[in-house]
Parts: C-alpha cells; structure tokens; sequence
C-alpha cells in the first residue's frame, strides 16, 4: 500500500484544526498532496471534515480518516506507517509527544511538530537521534511560532551577511488594532494548550541544566565579544523589553551548537519582547515571576491549569481567540545582527557591521504557526535532497538551511527581509 504525503495527528485539536484547514483550502502547495487526518475518535474526525469541506466549498472526500489514540502504541505505528511524513499537533508534548516520535521513527516516518518545550525537544534529541538517524527518519520540533520565526531568521542573516556574524538579540512585538481589542478581551487572545504546555514548561524547567550536561557533555569555546544578557528589563528604540520565555534561546541554541560540531563559527543568540511602556513592561514583568513562582508546586500550578482566564488576565480561553481576532494580530520580530564585514580582523577589531532582519505576520500562534508547521512538513517530503545526513532529531535551522523554506513561508506571508544594513 503507498503511503499518504502527509497526516496531521491531533486534527480536531485547536491547533491541529487550523493545520487541516490549511490544507483543506488548497492552492498549488497543496492540490497534488494526499493527505489525511488522525485523532481517537471516528465521529469527531468525520465532523471536522464535515465543516472542513463547509468552510472550504471545497471535495475533500479523499482526504483520509485515521483512528489513533496515544494510549496505544499500536495504533500510533499504524497510522504512521500510513503517510511519508507525520504532523503532530498532540500536545502537551511533555505528556504525549514521546510515543508518536518512537511510533514514528519504528515506522520510518518523517515527523514534525510545533512543540514549545525544551525539556522535551531536548529530551527527544538524546533519547531518539542515534535511533532516528538509523531508520533515515528526521524528528524536527518547534516548527511554529516557537521557533521557525528566530531560528530560520538567524539563518536569513547569515544567508545575507557578508563576512562574520558574532551575534543576533531578537525583539518581539505584537499588535491588535483598536476596533478588535474589545472582543479580544472577551474571547481572549491564547487557547488553553498553548498555557497547558507554558505551565509544563515552566514547571520542570530546573531540569534543563542536566539534561543539556548529558546531551552536549563538552562545552563550545567563548567567542569574543560575548553577548551578555541586558538584565530583566532594557531599553530597545522606542519600547521596554523583557526576556522572552519561548523556546527560542533553546531552539537556537542547539541550531548553533549544531554548527560549531560542523567546524562553524556559531551565532550567539538572545530573545526579548518588546512593549510600548513601561507600565506595561513592569506589569508584565510581574505577571512572568508570578507565574514562575506558581508554577512550583503542585497545587499552585494545578490552580493556573484550571483558572487560565483568570491567572492569564483574561488572554487564555479554553475555546480559543476568535477568528477576527486571530486573523487581526500582528507580529514582528526584529532580528538585530552584529559582526564584522569581509577581511577583518576578528582578534583586533570590535564588530563593525550590524544588519536588521525582520520576520513578520499576522495570528502568530495559529495562521504563522500552521504555515510554517505545513511547509516545514512539505519541505521535508520534497526537499531531502537538500538536507543534512540521512536523518535525525534536529531544529529547523539545521535540517532546512539549504532548502527553500524561507521562499516557502515568504509566499504565504511570512515575511522575511533585511531592513537595515550598515
């Protein structure tokens, strides 16, 4: 039996939903692709089709249905075994992600996902890379808004620099116009899985430590000028930054390790997020050690779990933001480079070069995210050629550096660019 292109797993999900229906709408990426949908219940995935094809106007008869339940391994083998490669929309990952990634290397299934989680995307690297790289299989995580936007957007200023980059501080800012603020308030702004896997996250964030001490035992050399964190809250042009909790600083991190193993110099990286005051900076700051705090102890956290409207300021919603304010929420990154131009000397001179990249978009947790995730997907179907090895656990920026993914996302809105280069 030949295998299916593509199956989303996790499909009536909020986020699997939005996968499917970006599939569903068709379009030249999409018209020649089998595909299918997988989740534990016939009836639910039958109704997501059902709307699917409401919403779509659109014959999606062929679109396959696959019963698969993460409590059975067997299941999960089955359905991976059904398509090329599988995207898994699953999460928490902490909780469900480990038996779909084994189902999918026993399988010799590709395999993405948009994990935010570090513990777990670490984890999988040590657990599953040796096994992965031996079926032929590539486990590529974080294939959303965490981290496609800063990992492929170091990748884009390296693409475009001429001569060395030393480092790259990334600025996130969002922005909801004002007619769509009140219903935001209302439906909230972040569906619930995506808080589920930030107070995980958080939880069991002591453990990184020693699991990157096992999973990268030697320590790369310091390059020079180290890239020093600008403390809790800096200034960045006009607005007031914080430490940005995503996955980013993670993700990159082992992009860069990645390279510094293939005898590259690595970028060092940071994260932050960028607000209009600083009112509103220190109110977030706040927000962020109190929701570190609770997420210490087991009946604090089991309270953020089932209070989301409330400990999140009203931006988690169980059912999720509503689509005018999802499809109204602006992002952009500003990916600030600094190096030195061709033929300096890196031992004597300061860096004298710095460029501005900058990725953008709109509905980052769901529009970006599900492109990004498809194509992530798709470029891995059409494009092995053009990756690295044979296989393995790995980041987007090492698995699709030399492919077209960039060129993908930036003709479906995602929109990379260099701005300044002086």
């Amino acid at each position: 039996m030949s295998r299916l292109d593509l199956v989303i797993f996790g499909a009536t999900g909020f986020t699997g939903r939005k996968a499917a229906e970006e599939v569903a709408r068709g379009g030249k990426d999409y018209d020649t692709l089998s595909w299918g949908v997988a989740g534990r219940s016939q009836d639910k995935l039958e109704a997501l089709i059902k709307d699917l094809t409401k919403i779509t106007d659109r014959d999606l008869t062929n679109v396959k249905l696959i019963v698969a339940d993460i409590k059975d391994d067997k299941s999960l083998k089955e359905m991976c075994s059904q398509t090329k490669v599988l995207v898994n929309c699953c999460g928490p990952y902490r909780l469900y992600g480990e038996p779909v990634v084994r189902a999918a290397i026993e399988a010799k299934t590709h395999y993405v996902d948009v994990s935010g989680e570090p513990q777990f995307m670490e984890t999988m690297q040590l657990v599953y890379d040796a096994q992965a790289r031996e079926a032929g299989v590539y486990v590529v995580s974080a294939c959303g808004f965490d981290s496609v936007p800063n990992d492929m957007g170091v990748v884009f200023l390296q693409q475009n620099w001429e001569g060395t980059l030393n480092s790259v501080e990334s600025y996130l800012t969002t922005y909801i116009p004002p007619e769509y603020r009140n219903e935001a308030r209302k439906s909230g702004t972040i569906h619930y899985g995506t808080w589920e896997s930030l107070v995980y996250g958080l939880s069991h964030n002591n453990e990184l430590p020693d699991l990157r001490k096992k999973l990268f035992p030697e320590r790369m050399p310091t390059y020079k000028p180290k890239l020093e964190s600008r403390g809790v809250v800096h200034q960045y042009g006009s607005g007031y930054c914080l430490p940005f909790p995503g996955a980013d600083n993670s993700v990159v991190y082992r992009s860069q390790r990645g390279r510094y193993e293939a005898n590259y110099r690595p970028v060092q990286f940071r994260a932050y997020v960028k607000f209009s005051n600083l009112v509103t900076t220190l109110l977030a700051a706040f927000a962020g050690v109190l929701l570190y705090l609770m997420t210490r102890t087991a009946y604090t956290r089991q309270l953020l779990l089932d209070h989301p409207r409330f400990f999140s300021g009203g931006m988690i919603t169980r059912q999720g933001p509503k689509e005018e304010v999802m499809n109204n929420t602006h992002f952009k990154f500003e990916l600030v480079g600094r190096g030195w131009a061709n033929d300096a000397d890196l031992e004597s001179l300061p860096p004298n070069k710095e460029v501005l990249a900058t990725v953008s978009g709109l509905n980052p947790g769901y529009g970006a995210t599900v492109v990004a995730l498809i194509h992530c997907g798709l470029t891995m179907l059409r494009e092995q050629d053009k990756m690295p090895g044979t296989g393995g656990v790995m980041t987007t920026a090492l698995a699709f550096s030399n492919t077209s993914l960039i060129q993908r996302l930036n003709e479906n809105n995602l929109k990379f660019q260099i701005v300044e280069n002086k």
